[in-house]
């Protein structure tokens, strides 16, 4: 998936020290319009103007129940990614991912879609003729310096569901409750996908060194994270996303009267400050200006856009094979904010 903002903004994420105090925070999403003839829209919590980062996690889209019909669906054309890994998982619905290291592989619910973008990959996801219903998550982890300009690449993973004490959890990076993934990360992280009963009580150990995030997809939840210095608590709604800082060494999810769905994710403070800008994570302003000038070289000809995306040239960000749809353009860049540093 790709940030459509017309205006991005250029974001510094500074990683977590740790020492953020016990409280919980909940972070409310912004309506963010992704694409389409009638621009579906999504709801974002990170980056966030509270937290930018959660461990590795640094871009959280959440979308849907949609009617394709009146949404049009999802229909996101070849564009690039540098210094970060795309997860994606559904609830409802179907999606055809292509790029540029010839992967064709479709996004289905209960599955874990990971692609690695490394030094620079091009993609595209659009929703299939068959999804009525669009409903899901799509997710950025950001990768760590010495790791940033690794090969890129592509895998897909269906975790086993785990049933415990009135839920099913499905791990589909890093481990928890003795389910352990084995999609490849290059930091320690942790994502799962909880299904809890009407009223469950769910304790969850955890690793203290991790701070952790709720997402609520359906229902609503009470978060509690439990370590030495005590218990802290939030009630969390539909759409929203609670953090939780380090120091917990269980977490206790109390479900509502409702079924509740929630997207559990975690890692240890980031430790690395990175910056983002449309679809691009790098460390400096130049670094993020020389991204944008390499796939604006790809896409263009005589200063033109290309019609068709076979037509994108050679470099780093590749060619979609199969992909006919015209290629997405860099927005402008903010030039104030992504001035050169000296």
């Amino acid at each position: 998936m790709t940030n459509l903002d017309a205006h991005p903004a250029l974001v510094e994420c500074v990683g977590g020290t740790g020492d953020e105090g016990v409280e919980i925070q909940i972070i409310t999403p912004r309506d963010v319009p992704l694409g389409g003839p009638r621009a579906m829209n999504v709801r974002r919590t990170l980056p966030a103007r509270a937290r930018s980062l959660i461990g590795a996690w640094c871009f959280l889209d959440h979308f849907g129940p949609d009617d394709v019909v009146v949404s049009g669906g999802m229909e996101v054309p070849p564009h690039p990614h540098t210094g970060l890994a795309t997860v994606s998982w559904l609830f409802t619905g179907e999606i055809e991912h292509r790029d540029s290291v010839g992967t064709v592989g479709m996004v289905r619910p209960g599955e874990v879609n990971l692609m690695t973008s490394g030094r620079g990959i091009s993609h595209s996801e659009n929703s299939t003729v068959e999804t009525t219903v669009l409903h899901g998550a799509q997710l950025w982890v950001a990768l760590p310096d010495e790791f940033r300009d690794v090969e890129p690449a592509f895998e897909n993973y269906r975790p086993v569901p785990i049933e415990h004490e009135g839920a099913t959890v499905r791990v589909f990076m890093g481990s928890l409750l003795g389910a352990t993934s084995p999609v490849r990360t290059h930091s320690e992280i942790l994502g799962a996908e909880i299904l809890l009963e009407p009223g469950t009580r769910l304790e969850i150990p955890v690793d203290d060194r991790f701070e952790h995030g709720v997402l609520v997809d359906t229902g609503e939840v009470s978060m509690t994270g439990v370590g030495p210095s005590g218990p802290a608590s939030a009630d969390v709604e539909k759409d929203s996303l609670a953090y939780a800082p380090p120091g917990a060494t269980t977490l206790i999810l109390q479900a509502g009267e409702a079924w509740t769905r929630l997207l559990l994710l975690g890692g240890p403070p980031f430790g690395e400050s990175i910056i983002m800008w449309w679809n691009f994570v790098g460390r400096t302003h130049d670094e993020v200006v020389a991204y944008r000038q390499e796939w604006q070289e790809q896409v263009t000809r005589g200063g033109e856009l290309v019609e068709d995306s076979q037509d994108v040239g050679a470099g780093r960000f590749g060619v979609v094979e199969g992909n006919h749809q015209k290629p997405i353009p860099a927005p402008p860049l903010p030039n104030a904010r992504l001035r050169s540093r000296s």
